[in-house]
């Protein structure tokens, strides 16, 4: 709930917003029924009405008149419309973003001239599966609509000749990679052609300025890679996205991949226990400095969770040579409903 004083700021910009929507510009007439719409939505985050929706002849103003006369002044100007969708976007009110999206391209198809429409909703596609995605890996929905991709990769195509840059390559280096992978838990290579292409487009974006410094490019190549059965490879990418990656970073992720691609190098044998122990040491702890030990422990958890029968190998060297701290942290992460596995050691150790 927004204390009392808040209020006062709330007023102020719905009185602003009020006039900024007299403007003639009709761009700044249209952004500003949005934005008073938007205001209108958060007015249940106070415990009263706040008065300046009485005070500026906004009382019983449903939010959804508001967009919907944002989006009539915006009609037929592929320019105002681009920008509305861009926020409906944001706000995740995705149909409605699309529908715009689609009105700024019934009104100019050219490329050339509108690639910020094409842009958009190839966005919103590809968050829509993404969404559905970690909705069914949760066990929340089914599989998800691979049509988004299709209709991302279209959007991506029309334009990545007349707009190319890092962000289109990014997006249709992420747009191929889950067109190669399946749709259940990213585990499996269906398309590898599509792989092929994603790695190409990162290799593209890693040549503009910058490119070379965002971790989620290195992220992508080594999901890539990784799928490819390239885990040694893959696995120097993920060390790159967490050297990357800034502190406080919420993408945890790229420590998960890590720790299962260097756990998968050693089920197939091709890493020696004394080699990955020390390299689960040393991220351990780069991740804890990065992203913090909570979500390091959550991360360790699920990658536990995934390859118990690798850690439980892995967990008895470690005992054997004294590495008791991380045995511990990896069998915390273990825990289920607050137990923790039993594992039968050796008369030299006791069970955990």
């Amino acid at each position: 709930m927004w204390r009392k004083k808040d209020s006062s700021f709330y007023n102020k910009t719905l009185m602003l917003l009020r006039e900024a929507a007299k403007s003639s510009n009709n761009n700044y007439k249209a952004l500003s029924w949005c934005y008073i719409g938007m205001m209108l939505e958060k007015q249940h985050l106070f415990s009263t009405t706040p008065m300046g929706i009485h005070d500026y002849g906004f009382s019983g103003t449903d939010p959804l008149d508001c967009f919907s006369k944002a989006i009539e002044i915006g009609k037929g100007d592929p320019l105002i419309l681009n920008h509305l969708a861009k926020i409906f976007h944001f706000l995740g009110k995705q149909e409605m973003a699309t529908g715009i999206c689609n009105m700024a391209l019934d009104a100019l198809q050219d490329p050339k001239l509108n690639w910020q429409a094409y842009c958009t909703r190839s966005q919103i596609f590809l968050w829509m599966y993404v969404r559905d995605l970690e909705r069914a890996k949760l066990g929340f929905g089914g599989l998800p609509d691979r049509t988004h991709l299709t209709n991302a990769k279209s959007d991506l195509d029309s334009i990545i000749d007349v707009y190319p840059c890092l962000k289109t390559y990014l997006e249709m280096g992420q747009v191929c990679y889950y067109i190669g992978v399946d749709a259940v838990q990213e585990l499996m290579l269906t398309d590898e052609d599509s792989i092929n292409q994603a790695l190409v487009c990162i290799a593209k974006a890693t040549e503009y300025d910058l490119g070379d410094t965002l971790p989620e490019l290195q992220l992508l190549k080594g999901k890539c890679l990784l799928v490819k059965g390239e885990e040694q490879n893959a696995i120097e990418c993920f060390k790159k996205a967490i050297t990357l990656d800034s502190k406080g970073s919420p993408a945890t992720e790229t420590f998960r991949y890590l720790m299962e691609a260097l756990l998968s190098l050693y089920g197939q044998s091709k890493i020696a226990a004394e080699t990955l122990i020390k390299e689960v040491e040393s991220w351990v702890k780069e991740a804890q400095e990065k992203y913090g030990e909570e979500s390091v422990s959550q991360e360790l958890q699920a990658v536990c969770r995934n390859n118990t029968t690798e850690v439980v190998s892995l967990s008895k060297v470690m005992i054997a040579t004294g590495k008791m701290d991380l045995v511990r942290l990896l069998f915390q992460s273990m825990m289920v409903n607050g137990k923790k596995p039993r594992l039968k050691l050796s008369s030299r150790s006791s069970t955990i």
